[in-house]
């Protein structure tokens, strides 16, 4: 008797298929936007939840199943999600973490043309902790990113985003604050929501040296169905 819920015959289908990379020590997820990586007060069920039952079920393990949160991606918030299925995984990823040494790349769909082709933001954010908002002050921690304008559509621009920091809510803060709000993200300036309602900022790329096996890990997560018009190349 598993210690975890039963995943039925179409969610297991649909989790299997999101599954980026897999192996003894991690688990790359495709997450989608309204998803939570880690338990929050909401009290709906995260991610890290959902693969124990995943994992228990498909390889039939009867104890606990161990899946470590070393990065959180915002709810709204879709792409490369990172887990790990050891301690030492978790570890070695949290140290790479906090030296700098896993490299991300954001995509964000904007609905105003950033003025530059391409160009290093530097901005000093504050944390409002009642809002869970971020907004730039003189005497806030700095934060930097760079962003290049990748494609565009009828209406709308696709920034490729590079961060050197990682402040809270910073991609949608800094892009806001450049007069370029993400696509959905009424907190941040949009002027309308996204029907599913999460906002048009995707975790596209992660790359670094496997914690154990130092061998390469590089993975895209594919571009959602609702952006309209954004070639995968």
């Amino acid at each position: 008797m598993s210690v975890y819920r039963e995943i039925s015959a179409k969610e297991f289908m649909d989790l299997g298929g999101r599954i980026l990379y897999e192996d003894n020590h991690l688990l790359i997820f495709n997450k989608r936007s309204g998803e939570i990586v880690q338990g929050d007060k909401t009290g709906d069920e995260p991610l890290s939840e959902t693969l124990k039952a995943f994992i228990a079920q498909r390889d039939g393990k009867p104890g606990q199943v161990f899946m470590g949160v070393p990065h959180r991606l915002d709810r709204p918030v879709s792409g490369v999600c990172v887990f790990a299925k050891t301690s030492k995984a978790l570890e070695r990823l949290n140290e790479m973490l906090r030296k700098g040494e896993i490299h991300k790349t954001y995509w964000a769909l904007t609905a105003g043309r950033p003025p530059k082709q391409s160009d290093t933001l530097t901005d000093f954010l504050t944390r409002n902790e009642a809002q869970n908002k971020s907004y730039v002050s003189k005497n806030g921690k700095e934060a930097r990113l760079k962003y290049t304008l990748i494609q565009t559509t009828d209406r709308y621009f696709l920034l490729e985003v590079e961060l050197y920091t990682g402040r809270h809510h910073q991609i949608r803060c800094q892009l806001s604050h450049m007069g370029c709000p993400i696509k959905g993200d009424l907190k941040y300036g949009a002027k309308r929501s996204n029907p599913d309602g999460g906002i048009s900022l995707l975790a596209r790329n992660i790359q670094f040296i496997h914690p154990v096996k130092k061998t390469e890990v590089d993975v895209t997560a594919p571009v959602p169905q609702s952006w309209k018009g954004i070639k995968e190349g």
